[in-house]
């Protein structure tokens, strides 16, 4: 199908290409990085670029981090209370994963 907008959108390149724009730009000559999520790479991308990570990620560094702690106390109340954020955590996540496989 057609897109409406497909003449001026070519006309818009064929111009830039007159004035040079498009010349000399990073990557050129180079083949388009594979994209594992078309629909969401600009979004990606600038989650990338920005250094951000998403919940799931954050999440799952945090229950690293608590199950390390965990290994080294020997303190039966401080271990129950590591215990009891590892816990937290781990629902959290969880809570986080059903919501990406339902919305997304």
């Amino acid at each position: 199908m057609h897109h409406p907008l497909s003449h001026l959108i070519d006309q818009i390149v064929q111009d830039a290409e007159k004035r040079g724009d498009l010349d000399n730009l990073p990557g050129a000559g180079k083949p388009l990085p594979h994209l594992d999520d078309p629909q969401n790479a600009v979004l990606n991308r600038m989650m990338q670029e920005a250094d951000a990570k998403s919940p799931v990620v954050i999440l799952r560094q945090q229950i690293l981090a608590s199950q390390a702690r965990l290994k080294t106390l020997v303190d039966e109340d401080a271990r129950k209370a590591e215990m009891t954020y590892l816990s937290e955590l781990q629902t959290k996540l969880a809570i986080e994963m059903d919501a990406f496989r339902k919305y997304g």
